[in-house]
């Protein structure tokens, strides 16, 4: 079983900045993807960011496109989301996730990750921003 940790939440005034970092305790498939998701309270959850671990390729939800970056460091089995420039609807529970399959480009495991099976998640960690 991966094992994912998640750190880095915690609560900023509108306009600053976090980082968040999700660890994976081991390697999970080869050629998968990793991603960030979140949920506000009394909404669904949302698609982020997403991240091929092969070659690093990204895609981003229009909503954070612009102030979020999503990067990885697969020597550390990390995947980081830095957010800048947050705004108060950014407040929300994040969770960072781990493909246990193929996943051909990042557009797909975005699209793909919130409603598979044999995916690995985060205990997650809350972004508050006040305004």
């Amino acid at each position: 079983q991966v094992q994912l940790l998640e750190s880095g939440g915690g609560s900023v005034q509108a306009g600053g900045s976090l980082k968040l970092s999700c660890v994976a305790s081991e390697y999970t498939v080869n050629g998968g993807c990793m991603a960030w998701y979140r949920q506000a309270p009394g909404k669904e959850r949302e698609g982020v960011a997403a991240i091929l671990t092969a070659d690093g390729s990204t895609y981003y939800a229009d909503s954070v496109k612009g102030r979020f970056t999503i990067s990885q460091d697969n020597a550390k089995n990390t995947v980081t989301l830095q957010m800048d420039s947050l705004q108060f609807e950014d407040s929300a529970m994040y969770y960072c996730a781990a493909s246990g399959f193929f996943c051909s480009t990042a557009s797909y495991c975005y699209a793909v990750l919130q409603r598979a099976t044999n995916v690995y998640w985060s205990q997650g960690t809350k972004v508050t921003v006040s305004s």
